[in-house]
């Protein structure tokens, strides 16, 4: 397994991102929710097992201080393997690298994978925020980066 930095433009992120949209789409039963397309502004990783991109995930700075973990996906076939926490750590690394102290998130109610993914990598509930505030099915975590010596 190789976690590497790949362009927003990069096909097979792209794929990736356009995956996630659809499970979460059948996941969430259909409900009014934006389909996000990838951005210039997310610097991703992927996950690469046999040369194929199985994972991604983005950091979107909200501020000079706070991030925002974006479009964390792990393909079905994939899961249960501990790849969405190492690429969750890397991209942690990669908010620190780029000079955020915290990183925001926000995923689905009807998701409670995810939910246990991020509480048990030591992300804390938060009120919602931005585009996710009056979302009744979204919630919003964080977590402070440590100071690396």
């Amino acid at each position: 397994m190789l976690i590497e930095s790949r362009a927003a433009t990069d096909p097979e992120v792209a794929a990736l991102v356009t995956a996630q949209q659809r499970e979460l789409r059948e996941a969430d039963g259909g409900l009014d929710g934006q389909a996000t397309q990838t951005h210039d502004d997310i610097r991703y990783l992927a996950v690469v097992v046999n040369g194929r991109a199985v994972a991604c995930g983005g950091v979107q700075a909200l501020d000079a201080e706070s991030g925002e973990i974006k479009r964390m996906y792990v393909r079905p076939a994939y899961r249960g393997r501990g790849i969405a926490r190492q690429l969750l750590a890397a991209l942690e690394e990669l908010a620190y690298q780029q000079g955020h102290s915290s990183l925001r998130l926000e995923t689905g109610t009807y998701l409670p994978a995810a939910v246990g993914l991020y509480t048990s990598c030591g992300y804390e509930p938060i009120p919602t925020y931005g585009e996710y505030v009056g979302n009744p099915y979204s919630v919003c975590f964080a977590k402070r980066l440590p100071v690396l010596a």
